[in-house]
């Protein structure tokens, strides 16, 4: 990833198949997002608009849409007059997104779970089944994790508490990824013993018990990411002073 000449990175994109502008603020959000998640444009990176619209055959306004959306995620953060950047947090910010994950998420498990039937159970099963065998990998653990408790959620009907929740996943998806890919077999194993005990209350009906595992389970990786604080950066006081973000 090239440097410029104020230190910040360029997000090299890969070309893109050419669309209409009409449906192309959704493609390239889905495009940028994929990518942030998936660890291929890194915190901090800067987000070219010009090369964006250059990739996708379109005018600037689709990808201003995009990168509209994606503020609205807390995937990217875009400063007036400056540009775009992959959004970037400070230990301290991580661990506040945390605790009220720690909180939201077991009150929107309350509205799924007695809506959940056998058949929902039983791919809750099979996806605790895959993370254990996935092990070391990481990719395939994120992607099954995040499945794993969209689908404990799946019975849910709510008009803001569901987004606020994918938005706060977002935000810390960088971050997690980084944390994940450095634990070790017990780590590994306390985490896929907890998707089982959450399934065993779920299916018990015994809700409260399955809420109390849920924020266990939050509330242990806010704490080991608190350890990790060389995952994270203070911004310098130019940039902090600029308002920009910082690299």
């Amino acid at each position: 990833m090239p440097d410029r000449e104020d230190g910040s990175h360029l997000v090299a994109l890969p070309r893109a198949r050419a669309t209409r502008d009409g449906d192309a603020g959704a493609r390239i959000a889905d495009y940028v997002r994929d990518h942030i998640l998936a660890g291929s444009f890194p915190p901090g990176a800067r987000i070219r608009q010009e090369e964006l619209a250059a990739q996708f055959g379109v005018s600037r306004v689709p990808v201003r849409e995009a990168l509209r959306a994606l503020e609205f995620e807390g995937l990217v953060t875009v400063v007036a007059n400056a540009g775009a950047w992959v959004s970037r947090l400070t230990l301290a910010e991580c661990e506040e997104i945390y605790q009220m994950r720690e909180r939201l998420e077991p009150l929107l498990l309350r509205y799924s779970a007695p809506q959940l039937t056998s058949v929902d159970f039983d791919e809750l099963s099979r996806l605790a089944r895959r993370i254990n065998e996935v092990g070391a990998d990481t990719d395939a653990f994120l992607s099954l994790d995040r499945e794993f408790h969209q689908a404990t959620y799946s019975g849910a009907t709510t008009t803001q508490l569901g987004g606020v929740i994918t938005k706060l996943w977002n935000s810390t998806g960088p971050y997690r990824r980084a944390y994940v890919a450095s634990w070790g077999p017990e780590l590994r194993r306390i985490a896929n013993e907890e998707h089982h005990l959450m399934i065993a209350s779920l299916r018990d009906g015994d809700f409260e018990d399955a809420e109390r595992v849920l924020a266990g389970h939050i509330r242990r990786t806010r704490r080991q990411l608190a350890r990790s604080g060389d995952l994270f950066h203070t911004p310098s006081a130019e940039h902090l002073a600029k308002g920009t973000p910082w690299q």
